[in-house]
């Protein structure tokens, strides 16, 4: 209010007149007529005056124009009943009154009960320049600015100042706003009987609406559309008959996004005080909608304009899974279908190592090899993996013609005794002379090896030919672990091929295997748990690194930061630094953390005009201010000026305050007291008024267009409405 005021004044300033613009606002109180004021200079003579607001509405604010002489003045203002603007002193509301010039407040008159009159010393001098840039294109630009500093320097850009929205722009210095919008206007009424005549006219650059409650209602909404951003204006306005309702009124004005651009809560509404803000539609910045930007994706955001992870496959992307293996084709994005664990083995029900649990085959199956495993049976077999029918040893002499042959023998133990046969006939290699039976066998010359050490040596050679070849033992089973092609001679030392892992590193490392099988699986150490937060699809040794998933706000510089947290869930809570301390007078209910500033509630009374004024009070009670009438008797005794009937009595006889209160003194204020129509107050003037009291026998001044009683000193009552 005091800017736009002061605005208005600054014409005159430039009309290079020879005296100060000045701007002398007035909020009255409830008994207009009582107020009027004037400037003198130091000979004592008037400069400018202002009275006769009779017919202002009840608090209606009044604001002269005026141009002051340069030098010393006095501004004196003045209340022809003699107790100020003190409205609440009759169940009202206090009135002020301040001095502008040139941007500033030269008085304030804030204290209201000054009695008949106060007088303030000011000094009128002329405005000084304002340096600034007067350019509006730059940042810089300052609208009080009436003299060029050269201080432009910066261009405005216009654009999305904020970062963390879309449309960002770097280069930009000053947000780019919305032009204009439709704003909720809400008139409000205490009582809810509505304005009855009260009016409040709304003004923007050349429009302007007006708007009323005109029903029985505790409020009403309008919308009311206005460029943004841009001065609007408020005037409140009332008619005669509604001055006793208009401390019922009230107004706000509330933007699309929830904001209060102004708020005038009743009864703090003035008449014809103009009140002006800086409309607010919000800026032109565009939130960013995350998601896929991919049409091709199936997880696509046709909305998004900021590109998040996308996704084109679903399937089982979990390797610890049957389904991973058997979908026949890799995904990208777990869609759920990942239900049965994968069990590694052999899974052909013919195998000698089945696995009924396995359902993906390991490659590592082994085919069943039937035979006898007992190692000292006689058909023992070495690579049998499968147990067969065993045949007992059964030593004896096989030869059938030996004289001791045994047919069930199946080991030659070297006890036959056989006939001696011989060859007769002496042209033979072996004729015998010993032998007496021809068994047909006589030989002709055999050439062959004769020594009976070495391997090829041929019992049934007669005549040796050099051709003898020495024994290489060795195991001569070419399905034996060991088999040696050079030997010549088994030795019985074959060792059954044990196929597996021969890896000793390896996860599933076979020590009594002998033959690589290439079924080695290497251990690769993590978090095998699929819960953790650190879950490694690949590894097979659990190393004890699991780290579960822990959630909460990351972000260090957040109220509710968790440092133990590992994964973000976005409820990170900004610092809001203030008063946290509810029983505070300076209590923040936005804060959340404390700065130390609180400041305790010292109520008590604020009035320095009071008795009991104290500059460490904050928090008024006006109820407990107490004011001495400054009679001879003394502070508060025996009354405080608070109680009407003490002020009532020191006025009718004047001889209580300044000789003594004596003992007619307090019958007279008994009589007050007691509510009768009599005072016994010594009566030394003619027929005078000494009470005036309404309806309800509540003392009250004069009010126009209300019935009222007038008791005079000699007893007599009368019943009067004023209406001028």
């Amino acid at each position: 209010m005091k800017k736009l005021l002061l605005l208005l004044l600054l014409p005159l300033t430039l009309l290079g007149q020879n005296c100060v613009p000045t701007t002398i606002i007035i909020s009255l109180d409830q008994y207009q007529s009582e107020t009027s004021w004037d400037v003198r200079d130091t000979a004592g003579f008037i400069v400018a005056a202002g009275s006769g607001y009779y017919s202002q509405p009840d608090y209606g604010v009044v604001v002269e124009q005026r141009c002051l002489p340069i030098g010393d003045l006095t501004f004196t203002i003045y209340d022809s009943y003699g107790d100020g603007l003190n409205g609440a002193l009759w169940g009202g509301l206090d009135g002020s009154y301040y001095v502008v010039q040139c941007y500033d407040t030269i008085v304030h008159g804030t204290v209201p009960n000054f009695f008949y009159d106060t007088t303030h010393v000011i000094l009128s001098d002329p405005c000084p320049p304002i340096f600034g840039c007067m350019d509006s294109s730059y940042v810089e630009f300052n609208p009080r600015a009436d003299t060029s500093d050269g201080s432009c320097l910066t261009l405005i850009v216009v654009g999305c100042i904020d970062s963390t929205m879309y449309n960002y722009d770097a280069l930009a210095n000053t947000m780019d706003l919305i032009p204009d919008c439709d704003f909720i206007l809400t008139l409000t009424d205490l009582v809810g009987d509505g304005w009855i005549a009260s009016n409040l006219e709304v003004t923007q650059g050349d429009s302007i609406w007006n708007f009323t409650l005109d029903t029985a209602a505790f409020f009403k909404e309008y919308v009311l559309h206005l460029n943004s951003p841009e001065p609007v204006s408020f005037k409140f306005s009332i008619a005669q008959q509604a001055m006793q309702s208009a401390a019922h009124c009230g107004f706000k004005l509330t933007n699309p996004i929830g904001q209060t651009i102004i708020e005038i809560a009743p009864p703090f509404i003035q008449p014809l005080l103009k009140r002006t803000v800086i409309t607010y539609c919000g800026n032109l910045c565009i939130d960013r909608i995350f998601g896929c930007m991919d049409p091709l994706a199936l997880n696509y955001v046709d909305t998004s304009n900021t590109n998040t992870s996308c996704f084109y496959v679903l399937g089982c992307t979990n390797s610890s899974y049957l389904e991973y293996y058997t979908q026949g084709f890799v995904a990208d994005t777990n869609d759920g279908s990942c239900n049965i664990n994968a069990e590694w083995g052999c899974i052909d029900s013919l195998a000698f190592n089945y696995n009924s649990l396995a359902n993906i085959d390991n490659g590592g199956c082994v085919p069943v090899i039937l035979g006898c495993m007992q190692p000292l049976a006689f058909n023992y077999e070495p690579l049998a993996n499968t147990s067969d029918t065993c045949i007992a040893i059964i030593y004896g002499c096989m030869s059938s013609i030996a004289i001791n042959y045994d047919s069930l023998a199946n080991i030659d133990d070297g006890s036959c005794i056989g006939v001696i046969y011989g060859c007769t006939d002496s042209t033979m290699w072996n004729y015998s002379s010993n032998a007496n039976a021809d068994d047909e066998s006589c030989l002709s010359y055999i050439y062959g090896c004769m020594d009976g050490s070495q391997f090829n040596y041929n019992p049934l050679a007669n005549t040796d030919n050099g051709s003898c070849v020495e024994y290489v033992y060795g195991c001569m089973d070419t399905s034996a672990f060991n088999y040696d092609p050079l030997a010549n001679t088994d030795n019985t030392t074959c060792i059954e091929v044990m196929l597996g892992c021969t890896n000793p590193i390896a996860l599933n490392y076979c020590d009594s295997c002998n033959t690589d099988d290439f079924s080695c699986i290497l251990p690769i150490y993590g978090c095998i748990d699929s819960t953790m937060f650190n879950y490694n699809p690949l590894a097979n040794v659990n190393n004890n690194s699991c780290i579960p998933y822990v959630y909460g706000c990351t972000d260090p510089s957040s109220l509710n930061y968790n440092s133990m947290a590992t994964t973000e869930d976005f409820s990170c809570i900004p610092y809001m630094y203030g008063c946290t301390d509810s029983t505070s007078i300076n209590y923040d209910s936005l804060a959340n953390t404390d700065n130390g500033s609180c400041m305790a509630v010292v109520a008590g009374c604020m009035d320095p005009s009071a008795y009991n004024y104290s500059g460490l009070v904050n928090y008024s009670d006006s109820a407990s201010c107490l004011y001495s009438a400054y009679c001879v008797s003394g502070d508060s005794i025996p009354y405080w000026l608070n109680d009407a009937c003490y002020a009532w009595v020191i006025e009718v006889d004047e001889y209580c305050c300044d000789n003594e209160w004596d003992t007619i003194c307090q019958l007279t204020y008994n009589h007050c007291a007691e509510g009768l129509p009599m005072p016994t107050a010594r009566i030394t003037k003619g027929k005078e008024v000494v009470r005036i009291t309404d309806l309800l026998g509540r003392e009250t001044k004069e009010v126009k267009n209300q019935v009222l009683f007038y008791i005079y000193n000699d007893g007599t009552v009368e019943r009067k409405i004023i209406t001028y």
